[in-house]
């Protein structure tokens, strides 16, 4: 059973932080590709050599609007291109088979559905970003949906290229098979049949949440279905990564995610049908390590 799951990595933010890399509130861990590149070279190997058998690459925070605010709009296309070449080189340094996963992030702030730009305005940014990418990924993550259009605009954006996509959705914190917008989950799902996606998951969100969603993805076709959870303790629904408010910017993680316990809800997700699983925000490489682990033992 082991050979049937995909293991994803873990987050990028909270390693490049205990790794001193200045993590800003403007380009987040986009930042690491311009002060400390090696970092980012060595988080993916570290992963790699924990088991991951899909690393994503570090443009979650290579966005056009974001680079601009801090003057480097000009190193968009240079910034997502060093970030395939850091990961296709950490999947040399290891000599793995692991693939490799274009990440094509929310472009308007993550977890806010209220402040996603309209359909036709994003999917052409997501083309730009996906073009450039195309050529050096196996497969592309649009991860992080908040919000029905947003997903049909990167994944629209996606398959254009012709590799296959995976799309993933953060739920909202209280509401079970719910996006963080409101809208169902299973609408989601429903809006995408259209691109004959690879896979559907659900990310950067309460693990109990995943827990709840696993069922509902295993209805859809997707040859891959699973979930990456964060470990934070609640994401304010007015949240901003570069606000003022004393909510804004870190977000306090949870106490009770160890990799061992982490590890127990990924097997729930197995369980219920799930064969891609990793982790995401305020995870490790030895929460991978766990989850290769479990999978080991299947």
């Amino acid at each position: 059973m082991n050979q049937e799951i995909t293991i994803l990595d873990a987050g990028m933010g909270k390693a490049l932080k205990m790794q001193g890399v200045e993590i800003p509130g403007t380009i987040w861990s986009a930042n690491a590709l311009l002060v400390a590149p090696e970092k980012v070279q060595e988080i993916h190997e570290e992963n790699i050599r924990a088991g991951a058998t899909m690393i994503t690459t570090n443009t979650y925070g290579v966005i056009r609007s974001d680079l601009k605010k801090v003057g480097i709009e000009d190193q968009f296309e240079s910034l997502n291109l060093q970030a395939v070449e850091l990961a296709k080189a950490a999947v040399k340094e290891t000599g793995t088979k692991v693939k490799i996963a274009g990440s094509l992030p929310p472009l308007n702030g993550s977890y806010r559905p209220d402040l996603v730009p309209p359909l036709d305005e994003i999917e052409p940014l997501y083309r730009e970003q996906a073009t450039i990418l195309a050529a050096h990924v196996d497969v592309f993550l649009c991860e992080t949906m908040s919000h029905i259009n947003e997903a049909v605009a990167a994944a629209s954006a996606a398959s254009r290229t012709g590799k296959p996509v995976i799309v993933s959705f953060t739920l909202h914190d209280e509401k079970s098979g719910t996006l963080r917008s409101g809208q169902s989950l299973e609408d989601a799902i429903a809006q995408l049949i259209q691109f004959d996606l690879e896979g559907l998951s659900v990310n950067c969100s309460l693990p109990e949440r995943i827990t709840d969603a696993i069922p509902i993805l295993s209805k859809s076709r997707a040859t891959l279905i699973g979930g990456y959870a964060n470990a934070f303790t609640h994401v304010p629904e007015d949240w901003l990564l570069d606000g003022e408010k004393p909510t804004d910017r870190t977000l306090q993680l949870r106490d009770d995610l160890p990799p061992e316990i982490y590890a127990k809800f990924v097997d729930q997700w197995i369980k219920d049908g799930a064969n891609l699983v990793g982790g995401c925000c305020g995870t490790l490489a030895s929460h991978t390590a766990a989850i290769a682990t479990l999978v080991q033992s299947k």
